[in-house]
Order: C-alpha cells, then structure tokens, then sequence
C-alpha cells in the first residue's frame, strides 16, 4: 500500500479542453506518466515523419520527469502504441537516441485507435521520494 498519491503537474488540457485525466500521479517511490501523443501548442501533431512525432513526445516526457523530480535514467517500463507497423525502425532509432544506456523495459503494439498521430508513448519511473 502506498502512503500518498501526489498528482504532478496541473490540469491535463487538449486544445483548450481539460481532460480528465493526471498528467502524472507519483505513488509511493514510483511516478506513472499517462500516455503522451505529440504536442506542438498545445493541440495534437498530426503532421510530421514518425520521428518528429517521437522526438515531440520524449521531449514533453523528459519535461513531465523533470516536474516529479525525475530524469529519463529513472525510467524502469515504456509501453508504446504505434499507428503503423511499419513507423517501429524510424520510432526505435529516435528512441534509442533517448535511451542509450540501460534502457527501461518496454513493450511496443500497433493500434488502430491512434488516428490522428503516429505514435503514443507511456512511461513507469522509480526514484525514491526525497531521494537524488
């Protein structure tokens, strides 16, 4: 049983709506990031190769990390959603580019339910509360 459940960042917003949904939720010595898409201004990417779109959502993750006082380092799972098979090379190169030592678990499926961009990405980390 965790002692706390801390939300991490504010509102979750999409083109002005607020979702409902956290952005982060630190439980314990684990911090559980939802799902990002590609972002640009706040509204979803729906244009750009699969690499622009996976650069735009390790950069909004490493951000959010950073908002719970943790780095890409401590990453310990990544689960990811492609739109298409064929985007995993272009997607693993950009990812590895992130992830070059020690990289997190993870888990990789093609879904259908993305159809305005190409690629999701959720991610696990685990840094000790208080800890460096």
């Amino acid at each position: 049983m965790c002692s706390q459940k801390t939300v991490i960042g504010g509102p979750l917003e999409i083109g002005g709506r607020v979702l409902s949904l956290s952005k982060a939720i630190r439980a314990g010595d684990f911090v559980f990031l939802t799902g990002q898409i590609p972002m640009k201004d706040g509204a979803p990417l729906t244009t750009g190769t699969i690499e622009e779109q996976t650069r735009a959502v390790l950069n909004d993750i490493t951000a959010t990390l950073a908002e719970a006082g943790c780095e890409r380092a401590d990453v310990v799972k990544a689960m990811v959603w492609l739109r298409e098979r064929a985007d995993f090379p272009g997607f693993n190169a950009v990812y590895a580019d992130y992830f070059p030592t020690d990289p997190p678990a993870r888990s990789a499926v093609v879904s259908e339910l993305l159809v305005d961009c190409r690629v999701e990405v959720e991610v696990v980390a685990y840094r000790p509360e208080g800890g460096t």
